[in-house]
Parts: structure tokens; sequence; C-alpha cells
């Protein structure tokens, strides 16, 4: 029987969030979601079980809002990088979720590595 997307993407994620849980070493989880339209990304303290810093084109002062292209990912990925750093934060594990590492989650992690934020 023939996997829908949707269950492909749920496999994906559940195999890439427990590989982190694994590995997690007190690092805090940059988790990113991209939609159709719009892509975010928070930065979460799985112990605490809090969002620290969080950015997406949704925000009005980015100029991005309703954007989902490698440049609105771009300045996503600054932003949370600045966002990080102003909270104390200069390394984390990437979760990329069910999304494939490239295109735009690839122009975003690498934004912030660009920022000073060490993934």
């Amino acid at each position: 029987m023939a996997n829908t997307k949707r269950q492909l993407f749920i496999k994906r994620r559940l195999r890439v969030r427990n590989k982190l849980r694994r590995v997690n070493a007190g690092r805090m989880r940059l988790s990113v979601h991209r939609s159709s339209k719009n892509i975010s990304v928070q930065l979460i303290d799985d112990l605490a079980g809090k969002t620290i810093a969080a950015a997406s084109t949704l925000e009005k002062d980015l100029g991005m809002v309703g954007k989902n292209n490698i440049e609105a990912a771009t300045k996503v990925g600054a932003t949370i990088a600045e966002r990080a750093k102003k909270a104390g934060v200069e390394e984390a594990y990437f979760d990329r979720g069910g999304f494939l590492y490239h295109g735009k989650v690839k122009a975003l992690a690498d934004a912030a590595r660009e920022g000073g934020l060490k993934i």
C-alpha cells in the first residue's frame, strides 16, 4: 500500500525529532515550519518546554508578509540569529521537521549560521 504525501512527511519529521532527542546535549532546538505562503522558525528549550525566540515572515517589521521564497527565508534566518544572540544562545540543533534540507530551509540555516548561530 502506497504511503500518502502527508504520511511520508510525518515519518520524516518523527525520524528527525527522535534523532535530535538522542543526541541532545542540553542545546536548544531551532525548529523550522514552512507553509505555502510563509516560513517561520522557533528557538525552543526542550528541557524547560519554552520558546526562547521566534521569527516569521508574518511579522510586519520584516516586510515579508505572505512571502515564502529564498530571500524571505534568508531574512528570517538572520533575524533568528540576532534574537538568539540577544537571548544568550550561541548554539542549537537544527530541526528541519519533515522538510527536506534544500532550497528555503537550507537558505534559512545558512543565514542563521552567517548571523553567528552555531548549528
